[in-house]
């Protein structure tokens, strides 16, 4: 972790009674600071790349083209069911390396902890992050911490960036959309806002809503390995759902994408959920979901491969890349009207991220 103590002081005796909540000295970069890294965040996220705490890590990667993604987690409430700020945290960077067509490697974690964080929550958070990242296959290379006052940060904030490798013959971007493609979903959308809505809203319903967060980069993999010059958009349809980001693929390639609302899945219980707070499942955070934009004649073959992977068991073609209206997303209805998707204005569902 970057702001640690000098070096001459490291041999200077620590305190042996730990807080039980996160004090402003944590982020002084003195004793306590050095006593917080060595007792919660490296016993976690333990590694080679992050043993030397140098500044920086130094890392060795293999010969080809490298994808970097960072993104920033301040989701309300920490800890909701399927998930967590930390394994959250984890996924997300993973998953925006993955739409890259990229196989995640290398991860850096920022921690902003607010004054008064109850330290059991943070190595819940922590233990959280080590077993997202080992299950992802990534290694947390470096870090740093900083503390700000009390009230200014919510409990914690994390950031997280990442490095993956591009596989030779792999071209992935949102101007690669082509009329004709297909686009599929690997399973039910809306899952992640529902869930973060139900928990910070306090609301209660017959059955168990739970986030999606899960890491994709296998699930992509699995495409690759059948249709690897076929696949020609990924996307995570986080903030703003899935209409938002056709939104951006459309405006990027300027194309039209429309989509089939009965071959969409949405689970009942999200669909209930929806219809009761007025939300478009359309627009509702998804973390555990990818759209891909695929040339027609392979889709069925990627299609497969997905449903033969746990995270894409209810995997679907939901619609087709056409001319016109270009930079437009058309939804054609159950009862076969069609309606203009629009971006999303504003934010329907605040800190789910």
């Amino acid at each position: 972790m970057s702001d640690r103590p000098d070096p001459g002081n490291w041999s200077c005796p620590l305190p042996q009674a730990e807080s039980e909540t996160v004090q402003l000295a944590h982020g002084g970069g003195g004793r306590l600071t050095q006593r917080l890294i060595e007792s919660v965040f490296l016993p976690a996220f333990a590694n080679p790349a992050l043993s030397p705490l140098h500044d920086g890590a130094l890392l060795s990667l293999p010969a080809g083209r490298v994808a970097f993604s960072t993104d920033s987690f301040v989701v309300s409430p920490l800890f909701f069911p399927g998930g967590d700020i930390g394994s959250l945290a984890i996924h997300g960077t993973v998953n925006d390396l993955a739409m890259c067509g990229a196989r995640p490697l290398y991860l850096s974690a920022g921690f902003i902890l607010e004054e008064g964080l109850a330290m059991s929550q943070l190595r819940r958070v922590v233990e959280s992050m080590s077993q997202a990242a080992a299950a992802s296959g990534v290694q947390i290379a470096t870090g740093d911490t900083k503390v700000v006052d009390r009230g200014k940060a919510d409990g914690l904030f994390i950031n997280t960036a990442g490095i993956g490798l591009v596989p030779e013959g792999v071209d992935i971007a949102p101007t690669r959309a082509r009329p004709g493609d297909k686009v599929l979903v690997n399973g039910e959308i809306a899952s992640h806002g529902i869930a973060i809505i139900s928990v910070r809203q306090g609301l209660e319903f017959q059955t168990d809503l739970r986030s999606d967060s899960a890491p994709l980069h296998q699930l992509v993999a699995s495409a690759l390995a059948v249709a690897p010059d076929a696949i020609h958009v990924l996307r995570d349809p986080t903030r703003g759902g899935v209409a938002s980001a056709m939104n951006e693929i459309a405006s990027s390639a300027g194309v039209c994408i429309r989509l089939e609302e009965k071959a969409i899945p949405i689970g009942e219980a999200v669909r209930g959920a929806c219809e009761i707070l007025g939300f478009d499942p359309l627009y509702v955070a998804n973390e555990g979901k990818c759209l891909a934009i695929v040339e027609p004649g392979r889709a069925d073959e990627v299609l497969a491969a997905w449903r033969a992977h746990p995270l894409g068991k209810q995997a679907a073609i939901i619609g087709e890349v056409t001319d016109s209206p270009k930079g437009r997303v058309v939804l054609r209805t159950r009862v076969r009207g069609e309606r203009l998707v629009e971006m999303l204005s504003g934010e329907q569902l605040p800190r789910i991220c």
